[in-house]
């Protein structure tokens, strides 16, 4: 079966804006990684380098689907903390899935055009696999778009919509 989704970084039009105020109102921390770097950047899907300045800047993901789709998602609507590059990068350009966003505990939330949750998928080992999960919740016509986050922290790590 062929992929219905497509996997998106945070928008550049989202990230000019973030770069100066975030989703909470607050201008954006930037931070220097240590040693071993590694932080999941939103912005390109990638990861940190040692000794890199990034900034963490809170964002809202469901709003800013709802304000392009017309979604009211309600409760749902959470601000949460993602690091991005504080000048602009390369993006994400695909296809498949980056190395930036696996990692063996995942979890997965899908969301209807309304922008109300309809259920999730803990990926918590080897399988199954993003893409499997991804997939699995894709089935389900009435899903719109399925969040990726980090199960111990509970961080956005990308979107995926429905194509």
């Amino acid at each position: 079966m062929s992929e219905n989704y497509e996997l998106r970084a945070i928008a550049p039009e989202a990230l000019k804006l973030l770069r100066t105020a975030d989703d909470a109102g607050q201008p954006p921390r930037t931070v220097v990684e240590g040693e071993e770097g590694g932080s999941p950047m939103r912005c390109c899907l990638g990861r940190s380098r040692p000794h890199e300045t990034i900034a963490l800047v809170s964002y809202a993901p469901l709003r800013r689907w709802a304000a392009e789709t017309g979604a009211t998602p309600g409760p749902y609507d959470e601000v949460g903390p993602v690091f991005i590059h504080p000048e602009e990068c390369d993006g994400w350009t695909g296809p498949g899935i980056p190395d930036g966003i696996r990692g063996t505990r995942r979890v997965l939330r899908a969301y209807s055009a309304e922008g109300g949750i309809l259920g999730g998928r803990l990926l918590d080992g080897c399988e199954p696999t993003l893409e499997e999960g991804l997939a699995e919740l894709y089935r389900d016509p009435r899903v719109a778009a399925v969040h990726v986050r980090a199960v111990e922290f509970g961080c956005f790590l990308a979107e995926t919509r429905r194509v």
